[in-house]
């Protein structure tokens, strides 16, 4: 993600120019029997960055904010309890030396019998479930005598107790004490309250809550509800972990990914630099845990059935911001970095990343084959170590596909240097970038159209359409921008043998918690919905075929004639034939498909994704606003006639006869 609206002039909102239609049926020629392009089963996919609380306060499902305070303010997201005149006290113990990684943890003192403690707010709160599990964990080391307690209380928004259990720490060295407890209630705003018993001290670290219906049940996993919608979805790919997470505002808030495996206690916490980005939306308590690690992405990727596509560093930070760089003659360690995380994806378990992998408890490899250089990278400084980069891991592992950046815009000298000169040397695929107004993504319908069909392939690797300007606030994710974006995706489809990824961007967004907008899925602390767009990138991928056949109007193809926008493909998995056809004006349309090249069954589906307002949306009240109705329809002989409805994307199946 990068704040393209330094690049890119933030127009204003354009209506656009919605056809007239002319009222006669329309007749779409589809030659089934005129293979075009074969279709990537990466085609459609996902692209996760931790941005709008993505990851800690959302898909990872720890309810602790700042669980072994390594915050700025160490006590941050933490309250001083003294309950009934209790008395005690925190201190703030830092061991840098003995341990950089988590340097930091507090000594509790009690100095009543009962009711001294403290209290942690959550991420705007904890979403708590009636008569779920939920497994409390803390380090502890008792300082002195042995003999405290201490309460775990789960407390709801009016400070009435709905959970609760005890641990009572038994070790003067560091050992993890752990409980577990059902809700009584559900609660959206829950906190949780630690209660000192007995009198004396005791060394707490990495206070940690998660309940027990984690993704897969995993403990310390994710979200179950978010994972769901991305398993729902089907994606090709899983690009992670950003977008602008990977280059760092300065290189040292950089994105490590080996700093990001192993155990938990141990993965440096760093400020996210998504905290204090935009002053519409500031949140000086956003940080990174990394218990959403490069582990649990492999792991979610495979989860899924999506092909992992890893972002690295190459040397850059943002451009955006610092624009710091590391010098050549010292990118040893980046392209090491590289080198090192292909072995820890691909390599047995007597290699020395691969042995790692297997000692993390997945001995099965992850199959990886594309890997990005830098993020949203431009100009001849990303060239030069671009170059570096291709020539180290393309030497030890030639099979790899590499992705390179063409800079944060889809036009322009930064896009034109940067297109010309990775197109000479002969990149494997070339990352585009737009978030424009729907009416952009109208008019680009046929963008790669006339691409070189022997050069680079594409990756749309971020794109979303913007319904006031691109990083504007007030973005709605309305109808009329995933209208938008089903035509333009037509245009992707049409030329599958050129574009071979895209993906939606951002991914997520906490509902209180968000830095930018427009995005695809929306969630609090216990409800979550897909946009309009979800559901649009959704039939895309859940209706991608193997091969792109030719619909045509008039012997033309179909780029928005009288508000129509089409693709067509086969699927060979499935003997299908799978029709995508807009209708963007307000009028309702009589369309007949006449198929040539094969027989049809004598039945079909349709499902429909359609409003009659070009300003609706989703919302946790209403998710399901804007979503795909599914029915049946009938044939007559190899026609299928239907009415498109005004504002609408339709998705047709058909099973071809033998």
């Amino acid at each position: 993600m990068k704040k393209c609206f330094l690049i890119l002039c933030a127009t204003a909102f354009l209506m656009p120019a919605f056809g007239q239609p002319n009222n006669a049926e329309k007749i779409f020629t589809i030659d089934a029997d005129k293979i075009k392009a074969h279709i990537q089963p990466t085609m459609y996919g996902i692209f996760f960055e931790d941005i709008n609380m993505s990851a800690d306060g959302g898909v990872y499902a720890e309810l602790v904010k700042n669980r072994s305070f390594e915050f700025k303010m160490p006590l941050m997201g933490w309250k001083e309890i003294k309950q009934d005149g209790a008395d005690g006290s925190i201190l703030v113990l830092n061991r840098s030396r003995d341990n950089p990684d988590n340097p930091r943890y507090i000594q509790v003192t009690s100095k009543s019998a009962d009711g001294y403690g403290l209290s942690n707010e959550g991420f705007h709160g904890m979403g708590i479930k009636k008569d779920d599990k939920y497994n409390f964990s803390v380090l502890a080391r008792l300082s002195g005598a042995a003999g405290l307690g201490l309460r775990i209380e789960l407390v709801n928004s009016k400070g009435e107790v709905i959970g609760n259990s005890t641990v009572s720490p038994t070790s003067m060295e560091w050992k993890k004490d752990t409980a577990s407890f059902i809700a009584s209630e559900n609660e959206p705003k829950a906190s949780l309250r630690l209660l000192i018993k007995g009198t004396g001290s005791v060394d707490l670290d990495m206070v940690s809550l998660f309940p027990q219906d984690t993704w897969k049940q995993r403990p310390g996993g994710l979200r179950a509800d978010l994972v769901q919608k991305l398993a729902d979805m089907k994606p090709g790919f899983l690009r992670f972990p950003g977008g602008c997470i990977v280059e760092g505002r300065e290189l040292y808030t950089r994105y490590q990914w080996k700093r990001t495996i192993g155990d938990v206690a141990n993965r440096r916490m760093i400020i996210n630099r998504w905290n204090t980005e935009f002053a519409h939306r500031p949140a000086p308590d956003y940080y990174q845990t990394f218990g959403l690690g490069f582990l649990e992405y492999f792991e979610l990727a495979e989860d899924i059935g999506a092909s992992p596509l890893p972002i690295i560093n190459c040397g850059m930070a943002c451009q955006f911001n610092t624009c710091e760089v590391v010098p050549i003659n010292q990118l040893g360690p980046y392209v090491q970095d590289m080198l090192d995380l292909i072995e820890f994806a691909n390599g047995p378990v007597t290699t020395k990343w691969g042995k790692k992998r297997a000692e993390l408890g997945h001995p099965k490899p992850f199959n990886l084959k594309m890997l990005g250089v830098g993020n949203e990278q431009w100009g001849d400084q990303y060239i030069e170590r671009y170059k570096l980069f291709e020539k180290a891991i393309h030497a030890k592992y030639p099979q790899i596909r590499l992705v390179s950046s063409t800079g944060p815009s889809p036009d322009g000298d930064i896009f034109n240097h940067s297109n010309k000169i990775l197109r000479g040397l002969k990149a494997d695929i070339l990352d585009e970038h737009y978030y424009s107004s729907p009416d952009w993504f109208f008019k680009n319908v046929k963008r790669y159209d006339n691409y070189d069909r022997k050069g680079p392939k594409i990756f749309a690797g971020e794109y979303a359409a913007q319904s006031v300007a691109t990083v504007s606030p007030e973005n709605k994710n309305d109808w009329e921008c995933a209208l938008s974006e089903a035509a333009f995706m037509t245009g992707l489809e049409r030329n599958a043998d050129v574009v071979n990824m895209a993906s939606y961007a951002p991914l997520f967004a906490h509902v209180e918690g968000w830095q930018w907008t427009p995005d695809l899925i929306w969630f609090d602390n216990l409800r979550s919905y897909g946009t309009p767009d979800y559901y649009v990138q959704q039939l895309y991928c859940l209706n991608k075929g193997t091969d792109v056949v030719p619909v045509t109007l008039n012997n033309e193809t179909v780029t928005g004639q009288d508000g129509c926008y089409a693709s067509s493909v086969l699927d060979a998995n499935t003997h299908e034939l799978i029709i995508k056809i807009e209708n963007s004006s307000k009028e309702e349309q009589k369309a007949d498909f006449a198929v040539n090249g094969v027989k049809l069954a004598s039945n079909g589906t349709l499902t429909l994704l359609q409003s009659d307002d070009l300003n609706s949306v989703n919302s946790l009240d209403k998710p399901l606003a804007v979503s795909p109705q599914k029915r049946e329809i009938g044939l007559t002989g190899n026609h299928i006639k239907l009415t498109l409805k005004p504002y609408s994307f339709n998705v047709i199946r058909v099973k071809l006869n033998k």
